[in-house]
């Protein structure tokens, strides 16, 4: 019954927040759908969400790592693999390996990185980043393809209940870095189960740390035991020492697959306040209390020696012919700052999934190294709505804070910058307007120009940085309007204020 449940669980879970990154239709609510995402471990602790990371302490100390078996999407994606291996190959047998303590502590002082502005290193290795990347890069294509065949299906039979949309990748880098992550973890947990989880996984090792004072563990009545194997066997954690009828509880995933295999009634899952042996306590159980002691050393000096990230300069203003190069980065509005990013972003790729615009990407060096993947503004394929607030919502770790529609209209994520020189008005003497109709704000405006045409005039102190103009500019290849991002983001000037500022200038005559 245990296994049942704990399947039925992850199964759900699962399910979805794998659709809330593939739903490009928002056919489901997101306050049905969102909130597994807010309660992954990693997000919680960057986004310093103490109430998620009280709930998920509680529960490791009362049932160990249900949460790396149940809730965690990469673990459940493990034990998918393993399941299949498992019938693919009848003959599938695991066995009892020693935990690789050392490793474990290396990875998760690696992941501190990210307090000193270092985000890459636990983007890339956090269980619901890199599972968010698969399935924003690879599995959503797929989805949206799927989507297409069945458009072209029923539409048909005169059926328009499906549309079609555009199959794309949002960054060729992001898309190799997903693929190499599900191809490597796919062909560990084919080979060995929950390796990953319990040699790399900064999750798993912070939860392994504290399942081993759980109450509900995993336990060997030695006097039942005959040491047949079969538990061992079937363990995907490698945890379950046969010979020495023990179970290595910082390493159990709590996924009783072990309950249903002993034909001795041996096992048993229980509470009890005595801490259990683990199946390393004959050899290593102290030299492994000390080098948990000694992970804090070693992560603190790994965490000093983080090298400090690169923002880009200032926005300046380009004018001429020649191609504008971008100075700095757009940041998704409520992003507030390049810092903030670089603190609170891992990578995960929701937001960059939910866009409904197509407004965001993965960066490649635009943040530097140390925020390659992070999302940023980019107007080719849309721009910004002005009433869009989805990917401040959809943030599960607080580098984009959320916003309210009126916060939004005033959140300065950049300024427009008019290159004259190439506009079609000036180059080709004819009318556009087109970026000007597409301002929400009027920072563009169209003014007289000669014989009759106006051309485009900003005022960047009521520009939000949308990138409206941008998109809709038809001037290519280089555009004759853009976006400068800002490191910093503003509030702009109301345009109500901005008029009543000029009517005051008129007033007096100048």
């Amino acid at each position: 019954m245990l296994k049942k449940i704990r399947v039925g669980v992850s199964v759900a879970l699962f399910s979805l927040i794998t659709f809330y990154f593939l739903d490009f239709a928002g056919l489901m609510p997101d306050e049905i759908s969102g909130w597994p995402a807010r309660i992954q471990l990693v997000p919680a602790i960057v986004g310093c969400a103490v109430i998620t990371l009280a709930v998920l302490l509680a529960l490791t100390l009362l049932f160990g790592r249900v949460y790396c078996s149940s809730v965690c999407p990469m673990g459940v994606y493990q034990d998918i693999v393993a399941w299949v291996a498992k019938r693919a190959a009848k003959k599938k047998r695991y066995k009892f390996s020693k935990a690789k303590n050392i490793l474990r502590i290396s990875m998760l002082a690696a992941a501190g990185a990210v307090f000193l502005k270092f985000p890459l290193a636990l983007g890339l290795i956090d269980p619901y980043s890199a599972y968010g990347r698969v399935a924003a890069n690879i599995f959503r294509p797929v989805y949206m393809a799927g989507n297409n065949v069945l458009e072209a299906i029923f539409t048909s039979f005169g059926s328009y209940t499906f549309y079609k949309t555009d199959v794309f990748v949002a960054s060729v880098l992001s898309f190799a870095v997903a693929a190499l992550t599900l191809l490597t973890i796919g062909y560990l947990a084919w080979r060995h189960g929950r390796t990953y989880c319990n040699t790399i996984c900064p999750t798993g090792a912070i939860l392994g740390f504290l399942s081993k004072f759980s109450i509900f563990k995993i336990r060997i009545d030695k006097s039942k035991c005959s040491s047949c194997g079969a538990c061992e066997m079937t363990c995907k954690a490698a945890c379950i020492s046969s010979k020495q009828k023990a179970v290595d509880s910082s390493r159990c995933v709590s996924c009783f697959s072990c309950l249903n295999v002993c034909r001795k009634d041996a096992l048993k899952y229980s509470p009890s306040l005595a801490p259990a042996k683990d199946a390393n306590a004959a050899t290593a159980e102290r030299p492994v209390d000390e080098g948990r002691r000694r992970f804090l050393t070693a992560g603190a000096a790994t965490v000093a020696a983080a090298p400090a990230a690169a923002i880009g300069s200032e926005a300046s203003r380009l004018t001429g012919k020649s191609k504008y190069v971008r100075q700095q980065p757009i940041l998704p509005p409520g992003a507030v700052s390049a810092e903030n990013m670089l603190k609170h972003c891992t990578s995960c790729h929701l937001c960059i999934s939910k866009c409904p615009s197509r407004a965001l990407k993965p960066a490649f060096m635009e943040y530097g190294l140390a925020g390659m993947m992070q999302p940023m503004m980019y107007f080719e394929k849309g721009f910004c709505n002005y009433d869009c607030t989805v990917c401040s919502e959809a943030c599960p770790t607080g580098a984009i804070t959320p916003l309210t529609k009126d916060e939004k209209h005033l959140n300065q994520g950049g300024h427009v910058v008019f290159t004259r020189d190439i506009c079609v008005v000036q180059t080709a003497e004819t009318n556009c307007g087109a970026c000007s109709e597409h301002c929400p704000t009027q920072a563009v405006t169209m003014i007289p120009y000669k014989n009759g045409l106006t051309i485009p005039h900003v005022n960047v102190e009521i520009c939000i940085g949308c990138g409206g103009c941008e998109f809709i500019c038809p001037v290519r290849p280089f555009r004759a309007i853009h976006v400068e991002g800002h490191a910093v983001q503003g509030k702009a000037k109301p345009f109500e204020e901005q008029e009543k500022e000029e009517k005051v200038i008129e007033g007096f005559g100048f």
